[in-house]
């Protein structure tokens, strides 16, 4: 691995730990990460697969915080993650074949409901109704998890607002909701690392100190979540969903 200069290595440590922070608990993390590698020069299909491999360190300990917490609905998310782990592997191989920006458009529309949505229901989320699973909300979870996968792997930004949703129109409040959106969104990253890895796509001089500091910003950003409640999860919620719609935006206007 080449040797990166100080400036660098702060810059990608910053940057990373802002970006984890963020996703750890509401998704968008990307909308920080991967601009900051971008403006390193690296190719853009090396830029997404080194931020996979280093997002993925993040993720796993956002995923293991909100798990030791108890707000992880483990017989759920057994049946889910495996999923997410296939959609993701399908969509890395996939944007490969399919330019990804074809999706941009759709991802506007989805997204704008989704803000549109989480701002009128203002109770939304403040408590969980969450009782269990019908064989037909199973069916459509599942299908949720695979699709959502696919996405992450083959384009990616909102995965994390839309799994959020997802679960909150299942029933779950915003820090059940964010806790097993994150158990998810994990599993993606894993796929999509993994296969980046494999096809060469990572440089791994950037992708291990970036992912060091996103640890400590998952971690971190967690235990806020935590402590801070659904009146911290739900406005952050929206900003982030919010820009995220200007970003796409902006890049369909180019």
């Amino acid at each position: 691995m080449e040797l990166l200069d100080i400036h660098t290595l702060a810059f990608l440590i910053f940057f990373g730990f802002m970006a984890a922070f963020v996703d750890s608990v509401v998704g968008g993390g990307g909308l920080i990460s991967v601009p900051a590698l971008m403006w390193t020069g690296l190719p853009p299909v090396t830029v997404l697969g080194t931020n996979k491999v280093a997002a993925v360190m993040g993720a796993l300990t956002s995923f293991v915080t909100f798990l030791r917490s108890g707000k992880v609905d483990g017989w759920l998310i057994r049946r889910l993650f495996p999923c997410s782990l296939v959609g993701s592997a399908i969509g890395v191989l996939a944007v490969r074949l399919v330019p990804p920006e074809i999706l941009r458009p759709l991802v506007v529309v989805m997204l704008l409901f989704v803000l549109i949505y989480s701002i009128v229901k203002k109770e939304w989320g403040r408590d969980a109704t969450y009782a269990g699973m019908s064989r037909r909300l199973l069916v459509l979870s599942v299908l949720t998890a695979f699709g959502f996968g696919f996405y992450d792997g083959f384009f990616g930004p909102g995965t994390g607002s839309f799994l959020l949703f997802a679960f909150l129109v299942i029933g779950f409040d915003f820090i059940g909701a964010a806790a097993n959106a994150r158990a998810l969104n994990f599993a993606s990253n894993i796929a999509a690392a993994i296969l980046f890895s494999y096809l060469g796509e990572v440089n791994f001089s950037y992708a291990i100190p970036m992912g060091i500091s996103m640890i400590v910003g998952a971690w971190c950003g967690a235990r806020v979540a935590l402590a801070k409640g659904v009146g911290y999860v739900r406005p952050l919620f929206i900003i982030m969903t919010a820009v995220l719609i200007g970003k796409q935006i902006l890049e369909l206007l180019k």
